[in-house]
């Protein structure tokens, strides 16, 4: 049985278009997904628009932020039953023996491939993943919340566990897409007083980040960062796509602060970090997350205390996926979601 798929085909700029895609068969250790929504995430868009700097095997359906019902089980699976609502972690293939897997950091093997890039994502009907990568998703949260678990996760691994941050904090973001607005109220959660900055072009996202309540700056944070004691942020969050913001990040952390970076910019830097050694500032990169993290940000979720309601600007099927891809990539709304048509 064949089903639609969003399908990125190759390097090329604009090289994705709907494609028939068989009905995937699982292994022993896999249960088969019947998705019910996707999130489309920056990272599809950049396979999109051909400006990643990752390696993708083309081609292959797109789609890495999903949950569904699980409709067939492998053999080996224990603890899992048909009908079950689920949502999936990224990391689809890994090597378990690595150092890193054993320390329970398979988000960092060097041998991971992900969904969407890697391996079929989920921008279709079903989706074959490995049991391990399966959390439950409670009744009462919606699968179009639910799916947003991952860039969650990568907000929480960002903030919560790759950043030293205080109540009472001073938090500059950078970059009001998906994840910075997530970072941001991330931040909000740790007690931090959070200021989300963008450039004119983001009005409209950031008119949907100020339902969080933090403070929101076009242009120059510079004097947010310093009106306390005038000596800058304690944590700059760098969520934007460009390397160029690392400059900026500098500019406005105090010394021996810390500016975390997740956002992905493939361009050359063309400028002196010695700011980093002059501040004696800590450099923090943040990768993806791993089980314990998805548990938390599940909870968080369930109990509302983390709202991703604002940021979900429409429900598209697959079939009009290009529509919901024009849509984040303008900038009209931040988070766009598929379901099967």
């Amino acid at each position: 049985m064949n089903s639609i798929a969003v399908v990125n085909y190759s390097s090329k700029k604009g090289s994705v278009e709907i494609r028939e895609v068989p009905k995937p068969i699982i292994g022993e250790d896999d249960v088969l997904l019947e998705v019910a929504n996707v999130g489309v995430c920056g990272s599809d868009l950049h396979q999109w628009t051909a400006d990643h700097s990752w390696h993708v095997n083309y081609p292959v359906v797109l789609g890495h932020e999903f949950g569904g019902h699980i409709i067939e089980v492998g053999k080996r699976v224990k603890g899992w039953e048909e009908g079950a609502r689920v949502v999936s972690e990224t990391a689809a293939i890994i090597n378990p023996t690595s150092p890193l897997s054993r320390q329970g950091l398979y988000n960092l093997d060097p041998d991971r491939k992900g969904f969407g890039y890697g391996v079929n994502g989920a921008m279709t009907k079903y989706v074959k993943v490995p049991a391990r990568c399966l959390h439950v998703v409670p009744d009462n949260l919606p699968f179009e919340q639910a799916c947003l678990t991952e860039p969650c996760s990568v907000a929480y691994s960002a903030v919560v566990m790759n950043s030293n941050i205080r109540p009472g904090d001073r938090v500059v973001v950078l970059g009001p897409g998906t994840i910075g607005i997530l970072c941001a109220a991330m931040a909000q959660l740790c007690g931090a007083d959070v200021a989300l900055v963008g450039l004119p072009g983001d009005v409209k996202r950031l008119e949907i980040a100020k339902q969080y309540g933090f403070d929101t700056i076009i242009g120059d944070a510079l004097p947010w960062a310093t009106a306390a004691d005038g000596l800058g942020a304690d944590v700059i969050i760098d969520a934007a796509g460009v390397s160029a913001t690392l400059k900026i990040a500098m500019d406005l952390v105090r010394p021996n602060g810390q500016i975390t970076k997740v956002g992905w910019g493939p361009q050359p830097l063309n400028f002196s970090i010695d700011p980093l050694v002059q501040k004696n500032v800590r450099l923090q990169g943040s990768f993806s997350h791993n089980w314990p993290i998805w548990e938390k940000v599940l909870a968080l979720l369930t109990s509302g205390k983390l709202d991703v309601k604002p940021i979900i600007g429409g429900v598209w099927t697959t079939s009009n996926w290009h529509e919901a891809f024009e849509q984040m990539h303008s900038g009209a709304v931040i988070k766009s979601v598929l379901k099967p048509d």
